[in-house]
């Protein structure tokens, strides 16, 4: 465990779908990116209750646009990305048209995009997603109007660019508003 003030929490999420249950992911947010590689494995040194870790070393790319950590309960989809490099400009471009309406249309809120360090030849990214709802997260698969069905062009064109993605759900363990109190397990 760190116990200097080289990090700070982000969030932390507990599965909901798409991982096993007792599954927990931590964002936490670095100084700088060589403090991050130095010591973002020992997060969890002196947990025993922790059996794996995987990390990623992570930079922001069009979000977040701060450091304000999310602090509303919901319905969290992380989504990641392998884009060929050659169509990576394209899928930025396609989100940055695509957030504002999908946030409105769905009461939603895109916390981030951040580029995964990797010595591979296609990008690699994970997209933060608040949705109120699991419910919402489903009906933002099936646009209702125009609005809404232009907004999933975008997405599904953004999807065409990329070699692999997949999500899963999760729910805010650190939210502020309400807590994270239901079993999904």
């Amino acid at each position: 465990m760190l116990r200097d003030n080289d990090t700070a929490l982000y969030g932390l999420w507990r599965s909901q779908i798409g991982l096993p249950r007792d599954t927990i992911t931590i964002i936490s947010a670095w100084p700088d990116l060589e403090t991050a590689k130095e010591k973002s494995g020992q997060i969890c040194i002196g947990m025993e209750m922790v059996s794996a870790v995987e990390t990623d070393i992570m930079s922001p790319t069009i979000r977040p646009k701060n450091g304000k950590r999310p602090e509303r309960q919901g319905n969290y989809a992380f989504r990641w990305f392998e884009t060929p490099l050659e169509n990576f400009d394209e899928f930025l471009q396609l989100c940055t048209d695509a957030w504002p309406d999908f946030e409105s249309c769905y009461d939603s809120q895109i916390i981030g995009l951040w580029k995964i360090e990797n010595d591979d030849e296609n990008v690699k990214t994970l997209l933060l997603t608040r949705r109120p709802s699991l419910a919402m997260w489903e009906r933002s698969k099936s646009p209702q109007g125009n609005k809404e069905a232009k907004v999933r062009q975008k997405l599904s064109r953004r999807y065409d660019l990329c070699d692999w993605t997949t999500v899963c759900t999760t729910t805010l363990i650190t939210a502020s508003d309400e807590p994270d109190n239901i079993r999904w397990s």
